[in-house]
């Protein structure tokens, strides 16, 4: 057996290889931020296709946090019984589910929640406009929202959650000096800066009890002046695990990055020693942090998902677009065929997404529509 594909276990929950699906926005849920059959047929297909651990496309979890159309909500018991679907078929497919929490903040779409967006400090907001400075009261409510929410998840059955504090979303907002200005306990130092994603572990980990998994999403960095940095990274990922975090996934860049930096990449690797975009910081937090990494970001082979894993830079290995573009890729390395992923990183998969239609592989699409009939 590979290292690929040994078994992992992150606080009792047995993994049967070292494949996670990194969330992806899947477009597929109604404007209530229901689940509907096309998204529960997604999630079956990736573990049917022996992905080791899906994580669900961000929910929100408070209706001022939705970050766009037809996203999966989390943010009332009304929607446990479409999630509920989701976490069944997983688990008739032998799969293991993880929802992953999460608020906008300042990049909430306003538009469709109708109320202002909320941040640490005012900033731009990417669908224009200033968001405004969050209130303790606000905070707080923030916090009992998530932990809310990871006591649906819970409820609907799934196997573990993820805590969404990467990308530019709001508890991105919050560990950034970029656009964290405030001048009370969560603003200035990084302890302060902190203290909201913290929190919000803590709050989570109180909801689900100590026997349950609870996951963080993080930045290894911003990629932004004055933004979020390496060290920075690293401090905070230690006080995460001192708040009860059972494995940190490890990404960069945020929404509203150049293509350079963003945290969907146009950029794509074509020989394996250019795959990994965040290498150096996964090393460096592997060095001196204890707790589980999950590394994502421009992998698309097995020979260097094997590497990581084996030269101890990583222990399991997450995939995005490449199970847009090719859901069946696990499957088909564990059957030999080790071929890299067909991923092109070229991101056409957000065209169908943004028309209504659920994200999707163009490349694939047309690939399959130029074979003989």
């Amino acid at each position: 057996m590979t290292a690929f594909f040994s078994p992992f276990t992150i606080n009792g929950l047995t993994l049967p290889n070292r494949s996670v699906r990194s969330a992806i926005w899947e477009g597929m849920a109604t404007d209530e931020g229901r689940v509907t059959s096309r998204l529960v047929n997604t999630m079956g297909l990736l573990a049917r296709n022996r992905v080791g651990l899906i994580i669900t496309g961000h929910a929100y979890v408070h209706p001022a946090g939705q970050a766009g159309p037809w996203q999966t909500g989390a943010y009332s018991d009304d929607l446990i019984d479409g999630l509920r679907q989701m976490t069944d078929r997983v688990h008739d497919e032998d799969g293991r589910l993880c929802l992953q929490l999460a608020h906008a903040g300042g990049h909430a779409a306003t538009r469709l929640t109708g109320r202002t967006a909320l941040g640490p400090s005012a900033f731009a907001g990417r669908f224009g406009g200033m968001c405004r400075a969050m209130s303790s009261e606000e905070i707080q409510e923030t916090l009992e929202a998530m932990a809310g929410a990871a006591r649906l998840a819970q409820a609907a059955g799934f196997d573990a959650v993820q805590i969404h504090a990467a990308h530019g979303y709001l508890l991105s907002q919050f560990l950034s000096p970029a656009t964290n200005c405030r001048q009370d306990d969560y603003g200035g130092s990084l302890e302060n800066r902190a203290r909201f994603v913290c929190n919000a572990v803590r709050a989570v980990r109180s909801a689900v009890g100590k026997g349950f998994p609870v996951l963080v999403k993080l930045n290894s960095e911003d990629f932004v002046e004055d933004g979020f940095q390496q060290n920075d990274m690293l401090r905070v990922a230690s006080l995460m695990a001192e708040a009860g975090v059972d494995a940190l996934e490890m990404s960069g860049g945020t929404i509203t990055n150049p293509q350079e930096t963003h945290c969907a990449r146009k950029v794509h690797p074509s020989r394996p020693d250019e795959e990994v975009y965040y290498r150096p910081a996964a090393r460096a937090y592997k060095t001196a942090i204890s707790s589980p990494l999950i590394l994502v970001g421009g992998i698309r082979s097995l020979a260097v998902a094997e590497q990581l894993i084996g030269d101890g830079t990583a222990d399991l290995i997450a995939f995005g677009r490449p199970l847009i573009a090719e859901p069946g890729l696990i499957r088909r390395w564990q059957s030999g065929n080790h071929d890299v992923a067909a991923c092109i990183s070229c991101n056409r998969c957000y065209v169908p997404l943004q028309a209504g239609q659920g994200v999707s592989c163009v490349v694939a699409s047309e690939r399959h529509q130029r074979k003989p009939r």
